[in-house]
């Protein structure tokens, strides 16, 4: 009896495993093409540009107060070069937390930029997905290995070009 519960449940499940239908994509092709991911990145490199120019000024200001202090030091008294030293101590800092701080302002832009991204590309996945009734769509470049499936790529490529010029015309 045993026995056949064993062969049984052998039966049903590779009956339910045969029924399995994957996809696959290439996640990169996806986005290359898209127009959106185009304006996202010129956006963000837009942002790391006046960034990258708000600290290179405070770094001219930090070399020229440094410059300053060194050829004025010896007519200082011990007091007053402590003071100018405190000083360009606190610049040197000043620069190295506003970089901190635009590096991360960059990665939540970042993230603020590719969300409505992502989600028109797992739009445009599940709208394939269901078409041509496949239950899983995997990304091919995070998979190590994988043989035959549909590839999905050109099919969610229309429908992500759709719904990104509609998405692009609000």
């Amino acid at each position: 009896m045993k026995q056949i519960l064993v062969a049984f449940a052998l039966i049903i499940s590779s009956f339910g495993f045969s029924q399995t239908k994957i996809g696959h994509v290439n996640s990169q092709k996806l986005l290359d093409t898209l127009p959106s991911r185009d304006i996202a990145l010129k956006k963000l490199e837009d942002r790391q540009k006046e960034g990258m120019a708000e600290l290179e000024e405070m770094q001219k200001s930090f070399e020229t107060a440094y410059r300053k202090h060194q050829e004025t030091r010896v007519n200082k008294t011990p007091m007053l070069i402590e003071i100018d030293e405190a000083n360009l101590m606190k610049k040197q800092q000043a620069i190295e937390m506003r970089q901190q701080s635009l590096e991360q302002e960059l990665q939540a832009y970042n993230e603020e930029l590719n969300k409505p991204i992502l989600e028109r590309i797992q739009k445009a996945i599940e709208i394939v997905a269901e078409r041509k009734k496949l239950n899983y769509i995997i990304d091919e470049s995070v998979t190590l290995y994988f043989k035959g499936g549909v590839d999905c790529t050109s099919e969610v490529m229309v429908e992500l070009l759709r719904l990104d010029a509609e998405a692009l015309k609000k």
